[in-house]
């Protein structure tokens, strides 16, 4: 079940005072799919969602977002080999994305496994990890989904140019505040559409 995308879809609709049955002959369907889309038993495939925008005049890409997302959780991954340095980055990216699941890591291989077992929206990545290059380690992630977002965090300056070479949507310097943090997110590749408001 799509709760996500069933509610948004209600919602989209009702904003428009179009009723199931109006939204269904307008796309061509009978409105007990479209009941059914909105309950979360079944979805529509990217044609009916172009149709679907057009008529509740809708970013096609917004919805799709939420098509593919379905009911996952806002999961984001704090990964830097100093402690103190996860620690400090925790508070400030509660505070940006209050609604997220935030996990610290300080070692890699760690990091990997676990976001193979969980969809993972935004990774902070330090780009020097002890033995292991952050610049690296991004396309492993980018591997496992290609639709997460990374920021990476250094101390070093120079690090700027080669990051952006790597499909990453940011770069912040250490230590993050909450103001550089949120026009980070503002620059996203994929926005972050579960975190309480469209970034």
């Amino acid at each position: 079940m799509n709760k996500n995308f069933a509610e948004t879809l209600k919602r989209l609709r009702t904003l428009k005072s179009i009723s199931q049955r109006e939204l269904a002959e307008k796309i061509f369907l009978t409105r007990s799919t479209v009941a059914k889309w909105e309950n979360g038993y079944n979805l529509p495939d990217t044609f009916m969602i172009e149709r679907i925008c057009k008529i509740l005049n809708v970013n096609e890409q917004y919805l799709i977002k939420i098509l593919l997302d379905g009911d996952d959780e806002l999961n984001v991954i704090i990964l830097d080999d100093r402690k103190i340095v996860v620690q400090g980055s925790l508070s400030v990216v509660e505070e940006v994305l209050p609604n997220a699941n935030i996990f610290g890591f300080t070692r890699p291989s760690e990091t990997i496994e676990f976001a193979k077992k969980k969809k993972i929206s935004l990774i902070f990545l330090d780009i020097e990890l002890g033995k292991t290059n952050g610049l690296d380690l991004c396309k492993n992630f980018l591997e496992i989904n290609p639709q997460t977002n990374i920021i990476f965090l250094t101390a070093y300056v120079e690090y700027s140019f080669e990051a952006w070479s790597t499909g990453a949507s940011g770069y912040l310097l250490k230590p993050i505040t909450a103001e550089n943090l949120r026009a980070q997110l503002k620059n996203l590749r994929y926005p972050l559409i579960n975190a309480g408001e469209i970034l």
